[in-house]
């Protein structure tokens, strides 16, 4: 599957650029399309000398598979699944490891080292490594601060979870963020309120835990209804819906940039890392704009969090690190915070006051609700006419038809299940948060190649990534559904093990393991950190 590379500017931050990128791996493959999109000439060579990819441009980027981390094990997609992490976290829902189908972490390392690549040109470095390794690390970094805390939860995860099957057989994904919406889904299909309660905990919290063990009445009041009838009644009760698709693309861009009618100067004070300087204002909740705004933090950016009234409420979720949530820390250590109360006009003002400030404004809203606010690229580009507008967002506006703009309904949308399951076993969305990580990545790398694209004009920038142009960046290393028992783990008598190589199954381990030591670490709150995954010069 080819990803249809439009450059949606007339000139984008790598125009007059000659990169050659070198590799057979996703990981070149992405790099490729990313930095042809960016406006690149790009020439392409299969030979990168046994390593995933090398890039030759103005700055130099080589990306292996196991960079920093220790033991030898990891020298291909498989086996940085199964020592760093996915091949557990993917196999939760399931009870036991199962290897992704797709070259999950080939892809991811192909975006953060597209990333450290912009970043290097931006600041006038020379060169930039990274790997597979800690890439994959990164991929899982909430997972292992989860598991690592000091309070760690006790009980054991239970496999479970959607997608569900309807009466005619359609397997489907369902979406509420409100347990409201919940409420009355399940209700309306005769669930006693003690099974419908049971159940929301178990459906919200498959984000963080990447399992989720529902009732058996959830399932058989699904399997008691066509699936007309199920989306009749979603609608009716405001829950989103979206049966399983075959693999597909839209052809769309993998990021977008336009250049804004304002034009301004920002000073910036240089520092030892690429982004040092720089104000990043991150309006983001759950995973995919913390991310993004997390990666600019590590590149040496400013990260200030916009939070609503009594803060992140993510904050307190367990388990947790002192008086802080580890998940929340994962995506948003180090950054300072302010709350305010975007409904509320004068709060607005203080918003667009410190967008004066700042150099990138990042949020992932639901569609139009910047706009609807009076918050929008246009409306805060007149404030600060030197502002970089990121939008991290579901669907980019490509789908007309599109369920909301959640991980699980985007891979269930994309059909990602078919490409993620051997054929031996029915196509099944993962519970790992594939999109919102990936498209966090992607947001990183977007943002970057707007900052060069300010260098280049000048102007405001309004840029846009998505979950989607996320699933169709995976696609690229697809060849059609896996085999039967592809990369699934076998249990010997020192545990589980993929093609010789031992599979992680505890991810606590992995802060006591030396072979960790120079890619993961404990913060201030004895909480486990994926450490920056970049090595300039």
């Amino acid at each position: 599957m080819t990803l249809h590379l439009d450059r949606t500017t007339s000139d984008p931050p790598l125009s007059a650029t000659e990169i050659t990128v070198r590799g057979d791996s996703a990981a070149a493959d992405v790099l490729g399309a990313l930095l042809h999109q960016s406006g690149a000439s790009v020439s392409r060579f299969p030979d990168a000398g046994g390593e995933p990819a090398h890039v030759e441009a103005v700055a130099e980027l080589a990306i292996s598979w196991a960079g920093p981390l220790r033991g030898g094990e990891v020298t291909d997609e498989a086996s940085a699944q199964a020592v760093c992490g996915p091949m557990h976290v993917h196999g939760r829902s399931q009870g036991s490891p199962r290897g992704l189908g797709l070259d999950y972490c080939a892809t991811a390392a192909g975006v953060i080292g597209g990333t450290g690549l912009l970043a290097a040109l931006f600041d006038g470095r020379s060169s930039v490594t990274t790997s597979v390794a800690q890439s994959a690390l990164m991929t899982v970094s909430q997972y292992l601060a989860a598991a690592g805390a000091p309070e760690a939860e006790a009980a054991a995860l239970e496999p479970g979870g959607p997608p569900f099957r309807s009466a005619d057989g359609v397997l489907f994904e369902i979406e509420a963020l409100d347990p409201a919406v919940w409420q009355a889904f399940w209700a309306g299909l005769g669930v006693p309120g003690r099974v419908i309660g049971a159940g929301w905990r178990p459906f919200q919290f498959r984000y963080p835990t990447a399992t989720a063990p529902l009732p058996a009445e959830l399932h058989a009041a699904a399997e008691a209804r066509t699936f007309a009838e199920l989306k009749a009644h979603a609608d009716a009760t405001a829950m989103s819906i979206c049966h399983l698709h075959a693999p597909n693309s839209t052809g769309g861009p993998a990021f977008e940039l336009a250049t804004l009618d304002f034009k301004g100067e920002r000073d910036r004070v240089r520092g030892s890392s690429p982004l040092s300087g720089l104000v990043v204002l991150e309006a983001g909740r759950r995973v995919q704009a913390p991310l993004a705004a997390h990666l600019l933090g590590l590149l040496g950016a400013t990260v200030i969090r916009v939070e609503p009234p009594g803060g992140d409420p993510l904050r307190g979720m367990p388990p947790m690190c002192g008086d802080t949530s580890a998940r929340w820390l994962a995506l948003n250590r180090g950054k300072s915070a302010v709350e305010i109360d975007i409904k509320d006009s004068q709060d607005r003002d203080r918003l667009r006051d410190l967008v004066r400030t700042a150099d990138v404004f990042l949020h992932n809203w639901a569609p139009g609700t910047a706009e609807r606010l009076g918050l929008g690229a246009h409306d805060l580009a007149a404030v600060n006419p030197a502002l970089v507008f990121v939008h991290t967002s579901g669907w980019a506006g490509r789908l007309a038809d599109a369920p909301m703009g959640t991980d699980f309904m985007a891979q269930a949308r994309t059909g990602l299940g078919a490409l993620l399951r051997p054929a031996d076993e029915p196509p099944v969305p993962s519970l790992m948060t594939l999109l919102d990580v990936l498209g966090g990545l992607l947001g990183a790398y977007t943002t970057v190649a707007a900052l060069l694209q300010r260098e280049r004009t000048g102007r405001a920038i309004r840029a846009e990534s998505s979950l989607l142009a996320a699933a169709e960046l995976l696609q690229q290393s697809a060849k059609g559904r896996p085999a039967a028992g592809f990369r699934r783990p076998l249990l010997g008598d020192g545990g589980w093990i993929h093609d010789g190589v031992p599979v992680t199954d505890d991810l606590a381990s992995i802060t006591t393991d030396p072979r960790f030591t120079d890619v993961v670490g404990l913060d201030d709150d004895r909480c486990p950190e994926v450490l920056t995954p970049w090595r300039f010069r």
